[in-house]
């Protein structure tokens, strides 16, 4: 009886990880799409047309995401969630200052030290996770990470020149991308809030930042000003063709992170590295050679090793979870709820001062 009694509950289970197996499925699509289809729209933007503004464009993108949405709540797609200010402004900020401090160190660095820092990416928030979040990666996992790495280097470093200023601007870089995307991940978990509400309430803070800064960082970098700029049909074209597509990418990365890892969402990322450099070479004819197709293949493979494992732990976990309240241990069937909402809250603020 006590067998044919959970049934039904197990048979839940299996329904709802497979749908949100769908989801993921569905949010990791969309984050490749919209993500190779705006470095094809900003590399024509600006390596074409002479539209060299990046961090500028990136704040417009952030404005026009937040306007999108809030348009989208006015119409009742979605329902905004109030969080704690504190968190909020001070995740908006450090998420907009990541985004600069990568600009900037892709300024001061070679293309070969930049790509190394984007590689750095990885193994610090591993590290980051396994400190203070007291996260457990299998060996499996750190394997087929240390295989993709070295394929995405094989294939995207070249040249490595290094100078102190440039240095430390990765480092910077490197510490604030891997902090942003953990809070990402830890608030919309802990604080139970959606990708959605939560990119609504931090845009305009990350779009704030970069909006007061972007012009003096791209005029630092490019010694052109953003507001002398002779602005035809094509290069507004395009501009507002990068914002669109900046929307759905913005979205896309706030429900990876939310429904995957930050590991996760920079594994993804290297494969949209391994796309654009084969569409650069299919469709643009860009320079290609036999360190390139042996990279992506070995980076590939990686990609493969990861999904392969992480799909099977979290089948493990998915098994482990379905497990009638009988068995688990006590401690885990007790209610949690009467502690639960003030404890979140405590520990999200606590990280947000942290940053």
């Amino acid at each position: 009886m006590l067998l044919a009694s959970n049934f039904p509950e197990k048979h839940q289970v299996v329904k709802m990880s497979a749908g949100f197996q769908l989801g993921v499925i569905g949010s990791l699509a969309l984050s490749v799409a919209s993500s190779v289809a705006i470095v094809i729209c900003n590399k024509a933007l600006i390596s074409t047309l002479g539209f060299p503004f990046a961090t500028t464009l990136t704040s417009w993108h952030l404005m026009v995401t937040f306007c999108t949405l809030h348009v989208a709540q006015r119409l009742h797609f979605f329902e905004p969630k109030a969080i704690d200010g504190q968190t909020v402004i001070l995740f908006g900020l450090l998420n907009g200052t990541s985004i600069g401090l990568l600009n900037l160190s892709l300024g001061f660095n070679s293309i070969g030290f930049y790509q190394m820092t984007k590689l750095a990416i990885i193994p610090f928030t591993v590290l980051l996770e396994t400190i203070f979040l007291k996260k457990r990666f299998s060996e499996s996992i750190k394997l087929s990470l240390l295989v993709l790495l070295l394929g995405v280097g094989i294939a995207s470093v070249t040249d490595l020149k290094l100078n102190l200023l440039g240095s430390i601007l990765s480092g910077l870089a490197i510490a604030t991308t891997c902090v942003g995307q953990i809070l990402t991940n830890t608030i919309q978990k802990r604080l139970k809030v959606s990708s959605t509400q939560l990119l609504y309430q931090s845009a305009p803070y990350q779009a704030a930042i970069l909006f007061a800064t972007g012009p003096f960082v791209d005029q630092f970098l490019t010694n052109r000003s953003v507001f002398a700029h002779k602005y035809s049909a094509p290069v507004l074209g395009f501009i507002v063709l990068s914002c669109l597509i900046a929307v759905s990418v913005n979205f896309s990365t706030f429900l990876v992170i939310g429904t995957t890892s930050p590991v996760t969402y920079q594994v993804l990322g290297h494969l949209k590295t391994c796309l654009v450099l084969s569409f650069g070479y299919t469709l643009l004819h860009d320079p290609f050679t036999l360190r390139n197709i042996l990279g992506i293949l070995i980076a590939i493979f990686g990609m493969a090793l990861y999904s392969y494992f992480s799909v099977r732990e979290s089948k493990k976990k998915s098994t482990n979870d379905a497990l009638p309240v009988s068995q688990m241990p006590d401690k885990e069937a007790e209610p949690l709820l009467a502690t639960k909402d003030s404890n979140d809250t405590k520990k999200a603020n606590g990280l947000s001062h942290d940053c």
